[in-house]
């Protein structure tokens, strides 16, 4: 089984502390994003674990747990997002230097291999056009290329719940967005995706994109996945499950997992996430957050079965929150 801490929510940043006791008990509740009363408990023992796969701007706080983790025998990796936006796009992010040194001094506790760069998503605006990329890629690459094998780049999609809140976000700003995935805009896609399959070749990086329709194979640019189970077999030498996600879009390659994370819980804010479709409530969670809970958000009462496996998967319990949540 593979755990996926989190595509909802940046657990290391924000909630490091209580993804360590959960380590320590060895399970964890994850709630139905649809229906928080519908709980299902899955185990974080080891030996239930294929690996688990962070997902983070800002790995810092979970640092100096490291070492607790792999002495409980866990296979982990990184997902590491790294852009060079500024606070218009980013707001709440540490200085990109910061990050770059967080990075570097990730990859030399872990190793290079569990460390995925993710230049992630590639936002084509008049403040950002296709040269502002392949200079913020190229400088950023010149610091990362020994911290890293791999590049993973997606295009900025307008989709799902959150859609409007990047636009929102820069309104009156006078940037204007352009649709990178349109026709229109075929030559400044070949520009970029060349560029940046040029700029990993120099620095020594495979490159990938991300849940792309696109075929980019005639560049050499392969499609990747995040929750990837070749890399997780080539790392750890383990044999994860090939099963597709099918709770992902159709274009992503992801294998199946379990993710921890609930939605409207990063405080990082981004303007352009997807996993912060309802600003009011950001704010409302956190507050319902117990370091100590089983649940990233609230209390539950009752019995809840701990799952072992996704062979078997069953349907969360439903469960009464109590007034914490």
């Amino acid at each position: 089984m593979i755990i996926s801490a989190s595509r909802r929510t940046d657990i290391p940043a924000f909630y490091a502390d209580w993804f360590m006791n959960r380590v320590r008990a060895g399970y964890f509740y994850r709630l139905n994003p649809f229906n928080n009363r519908q709980v299902s408990g899955f185990s974080l023992k080891p030996e239930h674990l294929d690996a688990i796969c962070f997902w983070t701007k800002n790995p810092r706080p979970l640092l100096p747990h490291l070492a607790e983790l792999d002495e409980r025998g866990l296979n982990y990796y990184f997902q590491f997002t790294l852009n060079a936006y500024d606070r218009r796009f980013e707001p709440n992010l540490p200085p990109v230097e910061e990050r770059i040194e967080t990075m570097i001094a990730l990859a030399g506790r872990i190793g290079p291999e569990r460390v995925v760069w993710r230049y992630d998503p590639v936002i084509l605006s008049s403040a950002t056009p296709v040269s502002w990329h392949l200079e913020q890629a190229e400088r950023l690459a010149d610091q990362l290329s020994e911290s890293t094998r791999r590049l993973v780049f997606s295009f900025y999609d307008n989709y799902g719940k959150g859609q409007g809140r990047l636009h929102a976000a820069l309104h009156g700003t006078g940037i204007f967005l352009k649709d990178i995935t349109a026709p229109e805009q075929a030559a400044a896609r070949d520009t970029l995706v060349r560029g940046l399959k040029d700029i990993a070749d120099r620095h020594g990086l495979r490159i990938f994109s991300c849940s792309e329709e696109i075929d980019l194979a005639a560049v050499g640019i392969e499609h990747g996945a995040c929750i990837d189970g070749a890399l997780i077999q080539e790392i750890f030498g383990c044999t994860p499950s090939t099963v597709k996600d099918r709770n992902q879009r159709p274009a992503c390659r992801c294998v199946e997992s379990v993710d921890m994370g609930i939605y409207n819980t990063c405080r990082f804010r981004c303007s352009y996430c997807y996993a912060n479709f309802n600003e009011a409530q950001i704010e409302t969670n956190c507050r319902k957050h117990f370091p100590d809970s089983p649940a990233l958000l609230g209390r539950y009462e009752g019995e809840i079965e701990i799952q072992t496996s996704l062979k078997k998967k069953k349907p969360g319990s439903v469960c009464q929150p109590s007034l914490d949540f």
